[in-house]
Order: C-alpha cells, then structure tokens, then sequence
C-alpha cells in the first residue's frame, strides 16, 4: 500500500509539473493533478476514493481554484437528488416483493429449455437494467439464476456471466439503466425520448448479438443444462421459487412504478406543454413518487433514506462530477479538446471513433461514472470549437456501457455480481475465465456501435 501511495503522489506531482511546462497556468495545472488524484487514487485504493475527493475538494477550495459556488454550479446536484428518488422507489419496491415477483412472473414459462433460458435471463436481464438501476438488477437477476441452476445441479457461472453482459448492454438503452445516462442526459439536453429511439435499438440489436457469441462460446455448458431440463423436467424448477401474493403494497407498488415511467418517458413534452426548463419533469419526478412513498409509508421513511440510498456512493459522485467540473472551469479542458481536434484533423468521424473506443477501454480498468464524468467537460469543450458533438456524447455512452464487460472490475454490476457468486456458493471466476468472452463481446459490441453512429445520420 506503501509503495502504491508513493507512486500515486510522484506520478500527481509529476503530472503538475508536465502540464505547467506545457503551458498550462497554476489553477489548470492544479485542477488536473487534483482530479488524476481522484482517479487513480480510486483505481488503486478503490475503499479510500470518498477520502481522495473529500481532501481534493478542499485544496481546490484552499488554492482558490474554485470557489464555493463553483464547487456547487459543478457537482450535478440535479443528478444526485435524481438517483436519492430513484433509490427510495427501488427499496420501497424491493420490501413490496416487486422483484420477486417479476422474476417469478417472467420465469413461468413452459417446456423451458436451455436456449430458452438463455434468451431468457439475457432479455430480461437487459430489459429490467433499463428501468431500474443496473447493480439492483443484476441482484435479482443472479438470485433466479442460483435458483434454477441449483436445481439442475449444473455450474451458475457462466449463466452468471452471460446475465452480467446483458445488463450492461441493457444498461445503455435508456436514462435509467446507468447513472453515466442520467448524468449525460442532463449535460448534453438529450430527453427520455432520445434515449429510447437512438440508444435503445442499437441496445437490442447489440443483445441479439451477444446472445449469439455467449451461445456458441457455452455450448457445452448449456448442452448439459439442456440434457438435465429434460431429464428432470422444467416446470418443477417453479415450486421453488419465491411466490409473492399480490397484495395492497404490491399492487400500489406497481402503479407508482408505472406512474413513474410514464411521467419520466413523456417528460420533455410535459415540459414543453407547460412551458418548463429542459428536464425538469423528469428530475421531479423522483421527488414526487418518493415523497408520496415516504408520507404514505411513514413510518418506514427514515430507512428508505438512510439504508436504501447509497450515500458513500453519492458523495463520491457528487464531488467527483465537480472536480471535473472544475477542469472546464479552469479552461484546462478546452486546451485538452484542441489537442484531440488538431490530432484528428478537425474529422468527426475520427473523433467520434476516438471517444468510443477511449471509453470502451477506459472503462473496461476504470468505474465508468469516474471515467464518463472525467470526459463530460472534454466534451463540451468541442462544442465552443464548433463542432456537432451529438455523436460523441453517444459515443460516451456506449463506450461507458459496453466497455465494463471486458474484464471482471469494468463495471459495478460484474463486481456484484462476482461478491455474491463467492459469498454464495465459495465460487471465484478468475481473469482470464472472463476476459476472453468478455473482450470479444466488448469489442463486437462496440465495433456495432461505431458502425451506426458513421454511417446513420440521425446520430449527427
């Protein structure tokens, strides 16, 4: 730990010093070495990150990098305050039995057999990733997954692996699947509609894809799953499974749930009827059905908020997104976006290919919210170039997204995944097991992707 804390501060210093000789000025050069701090401090002391950015945060206050109004203007409260609503409607849902029941629901189907329960955990692991949060997803996702490959005494885990590709890539059809779509979705102006006709297709053609990698690099194991189904027969897997009465919570459960997707997908032309700021509907809409939640469940309040909302992870978001912030604030980042127009020659395209796969590697090492807050300013910085920076806040979010399923830490949902299948069943999927089908995945999946946004214009 010693030797890495040594290397981390050389390598800050180091950076100062580079960037001051580079032309950079004292705040631009302070700015960057503060939030590499950040990063790399994460990277390598990943239970110490809220310590790098709390500290961080108060050098830049000291230097007079930025001041308090800056450091608030920058930390994406509207984000934030997003994902607490969320956050409280998921625990709400979850002590409801919603997930159980949804599982159970889904999973009702007849003469079940290998393929089909491979189409079916990759749909509905992907699809629930688009609706609610990807990490709570993916929890329930490996719960029924546990349950049937239990029964059938085969290996989970590369239904386990399968089900964590899925929800990556299902994580990029719409603003809620990821916090990396709420938070471009709130830089950039993209609405809920947006989402679901430029990134939701590219999504499901994207599945529809990997499914057929994960098909044929398991065919042995699902030959073997498939020869068990039939041998002991599919439907009894059922008894077994949690059955939830739908009851009042249940039921009022669903309707907020379904009241909440509605105002959330129509929200921009809420906001144009009523004549609202850009995404206001769609970040009072948490507010709203949270707050409903609360006064109706009152005396369950205090615990959706202090144990349902994930605040470590918050603060570290929220003083991450202002520390980048505070790059285009010092201008460091408009310099940084000169250098990537002057290398791609002012070309587009280039540069769009460049963001993508940038964001798809980077992610694959890095947490894809510390990644995609670190390039929002880069980003916005080709905007005052006059450039069209449509594609590149896509590109941002694909690479994000489809970037985590090339090694085991490239996502939150893979390392949650991997806590349970270990504290679970004393499992451990080790590097190489994952990377291989993992980078081919990532790698197709991203090379689709960059082939829609050069080639359809709707993404320019």
């Amino acid at each position: 730990m010693l030797k890495k804390f040594i290397i981390l501060i050389a390598l800050s210093l180091g950076l100062g010093f580079l960037t001051v000789s580079h032309g950079f000025n004292f705040h631009q050069s302070v700015s960057i070495s503060i939030f590499s701090v950040a990063i790399l401090g994460s990277l390598l002391f990943w239970d110490f990150r809220l310590t790098f950015v709390f500290i961080g945060t108060a050098l830049l206050l000291i230097t007079k990098t930025i001041s308090l109004n800056v450091l608030l203007e920058y930390s994406s409260l509207e984000v934030i305050l997003f994902l607490v609503g969320m956050m409280v409607l998921i625990g709400f849902l979850k002590e409801a039995g919603f997930f159980a029941w949804l599982v159970s629901l889904i999973l009702r189907i007849k003469n079940l057999t290998a393929n089909k329960f491979l189409i079916l955990i990759s749909a509905m692991a992907a699809l629930s990733a688009c609706v609610i949060d990807e990490v709570t997803s993916i929890i329930f996702i490996v719960a029924a997954i546990f349950e049937i490959c239990d029964y059938f005494e085969v290996d989970p885990t590369p239904f386990l692996i399968i089900s964590v590709f899925a929800t990556n890539i299902g994580s990029s059809g719409t603003t809620l699947g990821n916090p990396i779509g709420i938070l471009i979705a709130s830089k950039s102006g993209l609405t809920f509609e947006d989402f679901m006709l430029k990134a939701f297709p590219v999504m499901l053609v994207c599945l529809v894809v990997t499914i057929a990698v994960v098909r044929y690099w398991y065919r042995r194991e699902l030959s073997e799953l498939d020869k068990k189904m039939k041998k002991h027969g599919a439907n009894e897997i059922f008894i077994k499974l949690i059955s939830v009465p739908p009851d009042k919570s249940l039921k009022v459960g669903l309707s907020i749930f379904a009241l909440t997707l509605l105002f959330i997908s129509l929200h921009h032309r809420l906001e144009l009827i009523l004549g609202l700021a850009p995404n206001t509907i769609l970040f009072a809409t948490p507010f709203l059905t949270s707050g409903g939640i609360m006064a109706w469940r009152h005396a369950r309040a205090r615990k959706y908020i202090e144990k349902d909302v994930e605040w470590w992870t918050l603060l570290f978001f929220m003083l991450l997104f202002a520390q980048a912030g505070t790059l285009k604030y010092t201008g460091a980042t408009d310099v940084l976006a000169k250098y990537l127009v002057t290398l791609t020659k002012n070309n587009t395209h280039l540069l769009t290919g460049l963001i993508l796969w940038i964001s798809a590697v980077g992610s694959s090492v890095l947490d894809n919210v510390v990644l995609v807050a670190s390039f929002i300013p880069v980003v916005q910085g080709f905007k005052g170039l006059g450039m069209s920076i449509q594609p590149l806040w896509w590109a941002l979010l694909f690479g994000g997204c489809f970037g985590g399923n090339i090694t085991l830490i490239g996502s939150t949902a893979n390392i949650v995944a991997l806590g349970i299948l270990e504290k679970e069943k004393k499992m451990k999927v080790k590097f190489f097991q994952w990377f291989w089908v993992g980078l081919i995945v990532g790698v197709i999946t991203t090379m689709i992707v960059w082939g829609f946004l050069l080639v359809l214009p709707m993404y320019r």
